[in-house]
């Protein structure tokens, strides 16, 4: 084998001056033809996707905008409803402590009533319950006089200052006891 630059070795892959000239005026040709006809088409593919992307951002800007501006009125109302929340529990507490309030004075109220009427029952027995015992005591004091007296008291004026003169002795001591 021989050497490549014994045979005109480097030469070999050096074109020729007319093969770069006609390359050349073909790579002119069909730049041309690229710059005229193809590149208009993808000016216009790429000024179409800029214009989109350009729509896009703009189109995504707004619903920024209005996505803040809904985020704004939600917090806003959510403030609102939280105001007003407050003031119900404020309203219902108050409400409350009135209506507890109210129904304690009622309670006192109809205690009082019922301790009145209670009194005025105990009051209203202790006097049947003297009378009833005076009777008695007066049936009793007047038998026990005849039997002390080995007769029995045969008038009844007699019989009652006697049952007066006893319970009122009675009575005495009564209030007596009642004072100690």
């Amino acid at each position: 084998m021989e050497p490549i630059a014994a045979n005109g070795g480097v030469s070999l892959f050096i074109p020729k001056t007319y093969d770069i000239f006609w390359s050349l005026v073909i790579l002119i040709i069909l730049a041309v033809f690229f710059y005229k006809y193809f590149m208009p088409k993808f000016q216009a593919i790429f000024d179409d996707r800029a214009a989109q992307i350009q729509g896009g951002i703009e189109k995504a800007k707004k619903a920024q905008e209005a996505a803040d501006q809904a985020k704004k009125s939600y917090e806003d109302q959510l403030n609102q409803a939280r105001v007003e929340a407050s003031k119900i529990r404020d309203d219902a507490r108050a409400e409350a402590s009135h209506i507890v309030a109210d129904a304690r004075t009622r309670a006192e109220s109809e205690a009082e009533q019922i301790t009145a009427n209670a009194e005025r029952s105990i009051q209203s027995q202790q006097q049947q319950a003297l009378v009833s015992l005076k009777g008695e005591v007066g049936t009793l004091a007047t038998a026990l006089a005849g039997k002390i007296l080995g007769s029995q008291l045969q008038d009844s004026a007699v019989q009652s200052s006697m049952i007066d003169s006893i319970i009122a002795d009675a009575g005495g001591r009564d209030s007596d006891l009642t004072k100690a």
